[in-house]
């Protein structure tokens, strides 16, 4: 047979065994206690309400606690669904702003002058013959620049496909390099081309 519980005022205060200050309750919830014993008809001061009161005490903690918690996981959600719509939205405005075969689009050197306050121009893709001497230059400035430099970025990723530092060159009307040796042909072109303008230059 199951032994019957004291009653909680026949129990030694658990706080007193364990060495701790009892508690004590606020005026508030004495006042509180007091009311309740007053409807119940009991006499106050009484355990009983005061530990009624007690009980409300740590429950509404708890519950304030779990409330606290609950809007920091939602504060932390709330940050990270607007990270990830911020993050899909400039991917989508990269995109935009990329020509998948090379090179900006219209709207990409837009974006560019906005943020770094340079004009940029598209590609020079004309023959040679039909280029007037700053297209020279600049196509010639160009190829030298990107592919005539000493140690060249990879011009294809891990899986075979040419990386934007080779599509660049579709841009300008260029073959896309996959090889060192195809990158080291069209810096020579800029050569030549850097070559003519001086020459036309120099003619004045």
């Amino acid at each position: 047979m199951a032994k019957a519980s004291r009653a909680p005022w026949k129990r030694q205060n658990p706080r007193k065994r364990a060495g701790k200050a009892s508690k004590q309750l606020s005026p508030a919830q004495k006042s509180a206690a007091k009311k309740r014993a007053r409807r119940a008809g009991r006499r106050y001061p009484n355990l009983v309400d005061n530990m009624r009161m007690a009980a409300k005490k740590k429950s509404k903690s708890k519950s304030s606690k779990a409330k606290k918690s609950a809007k920091k996981t939602s504060a932390k959600k709330s940050r990270k669904r607007t990270a990830k719509k911020a993050a899909k939205a400039r991917r989508r405005t990269s995109a935009k702003e990329k020509d998948p075969r090379g090179g900006l689009t219209a709207a990409g050197r837009k974006a560019f002058a906005r943020k770094q306050g340079a004009h940029l121009r598209p590609g020079v893709t004309k023959k040679a013959s039909e280029m007037t001497p700053q297209e020279m230059r600049r196509k010639g400035s160009w190829a030298v620049r990107f592919y005539g430099r000493a140690k060249l970025p990879p011009l294809v990723d891990a899986k075979g496909q040419p990386t934007r530092h080779a599509l660049s060159a579709h841009a300008w009307g260029e073959p896309v390099p996959r090889t060192v040796a195809a990158a080291r042909r069209t810096a020579a072109k800029g050569e030549r081309l850097l070559a003519r303008y001086r020459r036309t230059k120099a003619r004045g």
